[in-house]
């Protein structure tokens, strides 16, 4: 009784200055808002961590960087470059179905007078043009949203919302991502991979360097190479799978979910129904962001046979592949 005594004033005064501070903050009041904070603080602490700790042990790299300053430059550009785009990535939208179905009833309205036109046959009219005819409407409408989805959309249960051609929830930039940020993804994580790649070699240098070290500098250098490598190996292998996702045009969900896929069952596992050639799936996720609602419609069984057949010599020489 006498602890819970003592204590209880140290939490009455702990609440109300807790409720003091949320007043004059109310954005950090929500929980999931103060761990975004905590984490964009976290990654930008890590960035400079990683990176200035090299520069302030190894006195000889610090004289490298003055002789060679255009090099130092374009190190300092990667730098800002990655935290630019990871920061964007943070605030960046993957493309809501929320959204598709405001701009088609925007077109729609635009095109007839707004009284004789529902909005809702409208987007569903939109939306089964989009599936080949005779396909199972069962799957279209999303159970939380109550709302039709088209092809490759999916509801995220993190942003509680269905996303187009969604990729993945991403919990290190706390967002989807999906057709409107996919191809800013990639470009982020070729940023991150530079930089990690820049910076190892810096590590590598400072262990060949002859200026003395203290016994403490050596731990925290092994420490921080250590992370340095897993976050290296990391993103390597998220550039090379998004690579590989970008040339096949398909997304993280339907690459690991296939057989869970309604639009993908009939379909051979090495037919990828999206795919329009190499050159043409670059071109579509490099102008995504342009084109967030312009949707893709699903191909018909001729084109998918077509497609499942084996390339021969005249292929190649015509690039199909491409």
């Amino acid at each position: 009784m006498t602890t819970v005594g003592c204590c209880s004033p140290l939490t009455e005064a702990r609440a109300s200055l807790a409720d003091a501070f949320f007043r004059r903050f109310p954005c950090l009041a929500n929980h999931d808002t103060r761990c975004s904070i905590y984490l964009k603080l976290l990654v930008l602490f890590l960035h400079i961590t990683l990176v200035g700790v090299v520069f302030l042990f190894d006195a000889d790299l610090v004289q490298q960087t003055k002789q060679h300053l255009w090099c130092t430059v374009i190190f300092v550009i990667v730098f800002l470059a990655a935290l630019v785009q990871y920061f964007a990535m943070c605030c960046s939208s993957p493309g809501y179905v929320v959204d598709a179905v405001r701009e088609v009833n925007k077109m729609y309205n635009s095109a007839a007078d707004s009284s004789t036109l529902d909005s809702i046959s409208s987007w569903q009219k939109v939306v089964t043009d989009l599936y080949p005819p005779g396909s199972a409407s069962r799957h279209w409408t999303c159970d939380n949203c109550k709302i039709i989805r088209p092809p490759r959309a999916k509801h995220c249960n993190d942003c509680d919302k269905c996303v187009l051609q969604f990729d993945h929830h991403c919990a290190w930039l706390g967002t989807c991502i999906g057709k409107g940020n996919h191809c800013q993804f990639w470009w982020y994580i070729l940023s991150e991979t530079v930089l990690c790649v820049w910076t190892m070699a810096l590590y590598l240098s400072y262990t060949r360097s002859h200026a003395s070290k203290e016994w403490w500098q050596h731990i925290i250098i092994i420490v921080l190479f250590v992370i340095l490598s897993m976050s290296l190996i990391l993103f390597v292998v998220l550039l090379i799978f998004h690579t590989y996702l970008v040339l096949t045009n398909q997304t993280t969900y339907e690459f690991t979910r296939r057989r869970r896929v309604f639009y993908f069952r009939g379909i051979p596992s090495k037919v990828h129904p999206f795919s329009r050639g190499i050159c043409k799936n670059i071109l579509t996720a490099c102008c995504s962001m342009g084109a967030v609602y312009k949707l893709e419609t699903m191909p018909s069984i001729e084109e998918l046979e077509a497609r499942a057949t084996p390339y021969t010599c005249v292929d190649i020489v015509s690039c199909r592949c491409c």
